[in-house]
């Protein structure tokens, strides 16, 4: 039975876009994105909402993330070799390599997955976290000591969520810091 995880970047107050919809202040330096890509090894799918799936996929499996960074090559060969599932209604079709799911299907998609599957099902997409928010068994993120004053949170507003802290790591880039809360129910 896979395990399902929402991860992302987000600011000491909570955003993971600021109000212009940027995720700019999120880069992570050569640690933090080898970290990762250990986590992302160890993912079975990514399940992205449309937006995220947007900004990923073009980003991610353009040719030339192979010919720079090492750390971003690594990254875009895990994340081209696994497996990603889109949950859209706006969307006609996804690239090669994706699912296109129907966001009216994801609690149902998602319970089946996590049946079938061994491993971790990775969340990306804060709407797409929302509608999935009582499948989820872990959050997960990388804190960043910025506070941005609005933009879009990461937690879904309205939930409340008893959180036990599993994990933690303090990055050599001053302040961040990554936090794994499993959900207490």
């Amino acid at each position: 039975m896979a395990i399902l995880t929402y991860n992302m970047h987000v600011s000491l107050d909570g955003y993971i876009e600021d109000s212009a919809g940027s995720l700019d202040f999120s880069v992570p330096d050569a640690e933090s994105h080898r970290f990762s890509n250990r986590q992302t090894e160890a993912t079975a799918a990514f399940l992205f909402g449309r937006r995220l799936y947007e900004a990923m996929e073009d980003f991610w499996t353009d040719p030339e993330r192979l010919d720079g960074d090492e750390v971003e090559a690594e990254f875009a060969e895990l994340y081209k070799a696994t497996p990603r599932i889109v949950f859209s209604d706006t969307l006609d079709s996804v690239a090669d390599g994706c699912r296109l799911v129907r966001s009216a299907d994801a609690i149902a998609e998602v319970e089946r997955l996590k049946r079938e599957t061994e491993g971790t099902l990775a969340v990306g997409g804060a709407a797409l976290a929302a509608s999935l928010v009582d499948l989820i068994d872990q959050f997960e993120v990388i804190l960043l000591p910025t506070i941005l004053g609005s933009g879009k949170p990461y937690f879904p507003v309205g939930h409340h969520l008893d959180l036990v802290l599993a994990e933690q790591k303090l990055f050599p880039v001053p302040g961040w810091m990554y936090l794994r809360y499993s959900v207490s129910r």
